[in-house]
């Protein structure tokens, strides 16, 4: 069984700055990508920012720049680093494990909301 808990999420003032962790737990034996999902209320899910297991990023345009996304493998852990935030940044945000344990499949934390103040 894979559990991912994430953790970081709060109310913050327009330019502030987040960290976002998102940990993977239980009969883990890779982890290929790992990814930053976002849904603010009646909107549809979005991607935020992807990090494969070599390290490449990927971000959705608006958040380039502002946003960094990293890991740790040894912890199997993804993080979302996000600075310069906006109004428009509130929204609840999942992170997803591409996970092998005796199968590949994908995971899905449970969300950890970012509300961001003008």
């Amino acid at each position: 069984q894979v559990q991912l808990v994430e953790s970081g999420g709060a109310l913050v003032q327009a330019g502030g700055s987040l960290r976002l962790s998102c940990a993977a737990s239980g009969n883990i034996f890779s982890i290929s990508v790992m990814g930053w999902y976002r849904q603010a209320p009646g909107k549809q899910r979005e991607f935020v920012a992807t990090i494969t297991s070599g390290g490449n990023t990927n971000y959705v345009d608006s958040v380039k720049g502002r946003f960094t996304i990293s890991r740790d493998n040894a912890k199997n852990t993804v993080y979302l680093q996000m600075t310069s935030l906006k109004p428009e940044d509130t929204a609840v945000y999942s992170c997803n494990m591409i996970i092998k344990t005796t199968a590949l499949r994908s995971y899905w934390g449970q969300g950890t909301q970012v509300t961001v103040s003008s």
